[in-house]
């Protein structure tokens, strides 16, 4: 099985947010951004398996602010570390202001997806190349997650 680059499996979703999002305190519903990074996790996933995932946890999720209805929400998906069968994604969640151009850092995740066979059994995925430093460091924080996650 050949092996991916990370930049092979980086994904960008974009969504202006409208006000069916909104909360009662008229900002977007945290449970909105949730669906919308599992989305984007999911084909940063899909991409590298070329097969169904599922999502099998979500080990952090910071939220670093509030998104207001008509900000741009774009999210940023790439691969970290790769199992046997899972694949450990980081997401970015970025908000523009789209009248003043201000970009801020909302929200960061990393969730792990595992690949499915037709028979929606766990498949084994392609080993994950690192190019980079940047890749790399991100591996090791993902091994880390990884292995505090296994039961002792």
């Amino acid at each position: 099985m050949d092996g991916k680059r990370v930049k092979d499996t980086r994904a960008v979703l974009a969504q202006v947010m409208t006000p069916e999002s909104a909360n009662p305190a008229g900002t977007v519903h945290g449970g909105i951004i949730m669906k919308l990074i599992d989305e984007a996790g999911g084909v940063a996933a899909y991409r590298h398996a070329r097969s169904n995932v599922a999502t099998a946890s979500i080990d952090r999720l910071d939220f670093h602010g509030a998104v207001r209805v008509g900000d741009l929400l774009t999210l940023k998906a790439s691969l970290n570390f790769v199992g046997t069968t899972s694949m450990d994604v980081g997401v970015r969640v970025e908000t523009e202001d789209l009248l003043t151009g201000e970009v801020r850092h909302t929200a960061s995740a990393h969730l792990t997806y595992v690949a499915l066979d037709k028979a929606g059994k766990p498949k084994p995925v392609p080993p994950l190349i690192m190019e980079d430093e940047e890749d790399l460091r991100r591996g090791r924080a993902a091994q880390k997650r990884r292995e505090l996650r296994r039961p002792a």
